[in-house]
This record gives C-alpha cells, sequence and structure tokens, in this order.
C-alpha cells in the first residue's frame, strides 16, 4: 500500500542562509532525489500550487523532493529587482548541492517550467544532475522578452483590474506584477535553449506559445501535455494552474530516470 506523506520542512540555507526552500521527504529513500525549480515572476506564483502537489507525489513514490526560491523571489532574499540569470544558475547548483546532503547523497534529477527548466539545463553540469524534465522550456528568450513586454501594455489599460485606464505610466522597469532590472531583460534577450547531454525529457503543453515552441531537433523526444496554461494570456495572470496529466507525466519520466 503506497505510504502517503505530507510532510514539508521550510528552511533557509545556502552560504548566507539567504535562500528559502521546503524539504519534502519520502517515506522510502530510493536513493534518488529531485530538484525543483520553479519559473519566474507571476509563473511562479501560477505554478506554486502544481508543485506543491507534484512534491507530495513524488515523495509518496520514495523520491525526495526540494522545491526553493530564487535569490530576489519568493520567500528567499533580496528584492525581485535583484533576481539575475547568473545568480539563478548560481542557486540552482546551491540547492542541489543542499538536496544531495539531505537525503544522503545518490542521483538528483530536475523538473523545472518555463525559465525553471532553463536555468536547470544551464546549471546541469555543474549542478551534477541525472537527468531533467523540462515543461514549455523557453527557446526563444527574445520571443519572451516581447511577451512580457505585450503583456504589462495590456495591463495598464485593463479595465477589469483597474478603474481607469493608465496609458502614460511608465511602466518600463516591470513585467507582469514584479519590478525587474535592465539587467534581466538583457539577459533574456540572449537566452536560448541548452541541452546539457544529460538524460532529459521535453513536455510541451497542447498549446505551446511563441517562447516555448521547440526547435525541430528536439521534436522526437517531445511529449505532448493535455494542459495549456495560456503563458501569453493576459486574462490568465490570477489562474493558478492545475493539472493532473502533467503531474502524472512529470512523474511518470522522473520514476523513470531515477
Amino acid at each position: 500500500m503506497k505510504a502517503r506523506v505530507e510532510a514539508e520542512l521550510p528552511f533557509y540555507f545556502g552560504p548566507g542562509r539567504e535562500l528559502f526552500g521546503f524539504y519534502h521527504p519520502a517515506a522510502a529513500v530510493t536513493g534518488t532525489a529531485v530538484l525543483l525549480c520553479a519559473p519566474f515572476g507571476v509563473e511562479q506564483i501560477r505554478c506554486h500550487r502544481l508543485y506543491r502537489q507534484l512534491a507530495h507525489a513524488l515523495a509518496e513514490t520514495g523520491l525526495p523532493v526540494l522545491r526553493f526560491d530564487y535569490y530576489g523571489t519568493g520567500d528567499s532574499g533580496g528584492e525581485t529587482k535583484d533576481f539575475d540569470w547568473v545568480r539563478c544558475m548560481a542557486d540552482v547548483v546551491t540547492a542541489a548541492s543542499e538536496l544531495r546532503n539531505r537525503h544522503g547523497g545518490g542521483r538528483v534529477l530536475a523538473f523545472g517550467t518555463r525559465l525553471g527548466a532553463n536555468a536547470a539545463l544551464a546549471a546541469a553540469q555543474a549542478a551534477r544532475l541525472d537527468g531533467v524534465v523540462a515543461w514549455d522550456a523557453i527557446a526563444d528568450g527574445s520571443a519572451l522578452v516581447r511577451q512580457y513586454d505585450s503583456m504589462q501594455e495590456a495591463l495598464k489599460v485593463d479595465l477589469n483590474r483597474f478603474e481607469y485606464a493608465r496609458p502614460d505610466m511608465d511602466v518600463s522597469s516591470q513585467w507582469p506584477g514584479f519590478v525587474r532590472g535592465d539587467h534581466l531583460r538583457d539577459q533574456l534577450h540572449a537566452l536560448r535553449l541548452l541541452d546539457p547531454g544529460i538524460t532529459s525529457a521535453w513536455l510541451a503543453s497542447a498549446l505551446p506559445d511563441e517562447a516555448s515552441l521547440l526547435p525541430e531537433r528536439y521534436h522526437q523526444r517531445r511529449v505532448s501535455v493535455d494542459v495549456s496554461p495560456r503563458w501569453d494570456d493576459v486574462d490568465c495572470l490570477e489562474m493558478a494552474i492545475l493539472s493532473h496529466p502533467l503531474i502524472d507525466a512529470a512523474k511518470r519520466h522522473l520514476k523513470e530516470m531515477a
């Protein structure tokens, strides 16, 4: 009979204890653990409950899990404007090391969504990851920047959220709901999809947006999942993503890699 595990251990970690995470111990440790790499900004909020559900589901099958916030996001240290792509990848390395220490060594896999997938893939070698499951990874950073800009412009005249339009408001340093640094814009403009050459699975939503359209060379490894998060739709900014097909697909591929 499958044990039900719902324990969550909140803690701070990292050289300055500036990163916040939740550790989900497994009922029976299998020698493999999973690192959950969140997306950025409003996408992280939309995926929060899904990540928690996935963490519980994995822990129940014997895979301990660490989900965490990058520096400048969530409950970790720093302000949103401090979020930096280079630091983000370094945080993945730090989190993987923390997870490895907590579950006693062994293999570490990662699951990431959107920029979280890119961070896991880009940091895979330094973090010594043994496999990555990527959901709607960003294939074109410039397309993502255009998408965020377009959504922010739409919010300026959104009468469903505000009493009056604000077309002249300066939001040049904001993306939907969050202040961001100019350096991040430049970093994401240059972002391209990296294949670290390790075991990987590429999950794709039924209706991918322009930023996450996988290049043709990935099509043989592409796994379509019946979920439509509508990343580029400003009307969905407050909609939490709850998807059993996505959780099942991620869990299945991670178990196969374990």
